[in-house]
């Protein structure tokens, strides 16, 4: 896979007309496009099903969660739209992640319909360890992370999404190596020259483009730091660049270079 298909730009944006733009100029520049709560509440299911129909990569990212009947029939109707990959919440349960399998996949093939990548969602970006004990979880992040990733593998699911911290830990102890991973929580390097750096920033696990990517991540769903640039696409270039060219004082262009010489 080129490095430029591995990058899903996130369309968290109020207005269709916002969105329509950042696809018209980035669509031949990354591989996908996601659109989550914000959007799709604002749009609806007709722009996606029309993205979709114009060939372009859409992840509805809904993180649907719910009983398994209303997630499975959700699931269906995700499918219908022509989505390329959507996700559920894993803590959701086994039987809510089987159903929605089962039933999406069983609908695809009876109406002729390619069938969409599903993810489950494993801990959000934004929480921490503090966050999980306010919801009565005792595990520690990467336990948790890992146990809902080890469940959503045994329910058929296609990957996970999980943030980069965890990203190697997944890749090593899943034994699927189709097993995709997308990650989001993806923040620009401190010598950035055109990627945004929000001070109001409330991801709490972050790595850089290059660091996501070497730790074993498929896709990176990147927004804030490319939409709220001046030029997004010398943004996207500059994430490429920065995957493909590491700059000398980071930790991968280190491991790189420790590589060569051994």
């Amino acid at each position: 896979m080129i490095v430029k298909d591995k990058i899903i730009v996130a369309l968290d944006v109020p207005k269709e007309l916002q969105a329509r733009e950042i696809i018209a100029q980035l669509k031949n520049e990354v591989g996908g496009f996601k659109i989550g709560l914000q959007l799709f509440t604002a749009v609806g299911g007709s722009f996606v099903r029309e993205m979709a129909k114009a060939r372009v990569k859409i992840f509805l990212d809904l993180k649907y969660h719910d009983i398994p009947n209303t997630v499975a029939k959700a699931a269906v109707e995700a499918a219908r739209l022509g989505v390329w990959m959507f996700n559920v919440h894993i803590s959701g349960g086994s039987e809510m992640m089987l159903r929605a399998v089962d039933d999406m996949r069983e609908t695809c093939e009876k109406e002729r319909i390619i069938e969409p990548k599903i993810l489950g969602v494993t801990v959000l970006t934004s929480s921490n360890e503090t966050t999980l004990q306010e919801v009565g979880i005792k595990n520690k992040t990467t336990e948790q992370v890992m146990k809902l990733a080890h469940l959503a593998s045994k329910c058929g699911l296609d990957g996970v999404v999980a943030s980069p911290l965890e990203v190697s830990m997944i890749r090593n102890e899943i034994e699927n190596k189709r097993f995709m991973i997308v990650t989001p929580g993806i923040r620009p390097p401190q010598n950035s020259k055109n990627l945004k750096i929000d001070p109001n920033d409330d991801q709490k696990r972050t790595m850089t483009p290059s660091e996501a990517i070497r730790a074993g991540s498929d896709y990176l769903v990147i927004g804030r730091p490319i939409l709220k640039s001046k030029d997004v696409v010398s943004s996207v270039r500059e994430i490429i660049q920065d995957i493909e060219n590491p700059s000398e004082d980071s930790p991968d262009a280190k491991i790189l270079e420790f590589s060569k010489q051994n």
